[in-house]
């Protein structure tokens, strides 16, 4: 597995083991949806600024969000790699809702995380079915991660 992670922000600081629980959470979910790791991510970290431009650039909203997904088109080959997607994650947006939700960063990093696995897996949550069984599969997946909602600081 491969994992490119980009942070192309300079507003918020990430600490250096957020990385390694990156990949453990990325290669989790692809273990346990694909029962393989064989895949290429790109994980890239930006401030709302940005995520409002590719927002509206992409899906023509004009708004900031807290994550976007992109999932790989595999129209091409590329001979013993398979390229899953894209996820870009705002990191002011992100500690916005640590703050709105009461708990922490991380947790809330960790959750959107997964959230954009399993769209780039092919999951939506634009029908109320397809919601109820990405949601359930969102809340398994953090449950087996024990990524817990907790209050800040504990």
């Amino acid at each position: 597995m491969k994992i490119y992670i980009d942070n192309r922000q300079n507003k918020i600081e990430l600490k250096d083991d957020i990385y390694d629980k990156i990949k453990d959470i990325t290669r989790s979910v692809l273990v346990d949806e694909l029962d393989s790791s064989d895949y290429e991510i790109s994980i890239s970290f930006v401030d709302n600024e940005e995520i409002r431009s590719l927002n509206r650039e992409y899906r023509n909203i004009d708004k900031t969000t807290d994550v976007l997904s992109f999932p790989m088109d595999q129209d091409f080959d590329i001979p013993g790699i398979v390229l899953l997607g894209d996820i870009i994650i705002s990191l002011e947006r992100a500690k916005e809702q640590a703050e709105e939700f009461s708990h922490s960063f991380e947790r809330e990093i960790f959750y959107l995380l997964v959230h954009s696995l399993y769209h780039l897996l092919g999951y939506d949550h634009i029908e109320m079915e397809e919601e109820k069984e990405m949601r359930k599969k969102e809340k398994s997946m953090m449950k087996k991660l024990k990524i817990f909602k907790k209050p800040k600081g504990e």
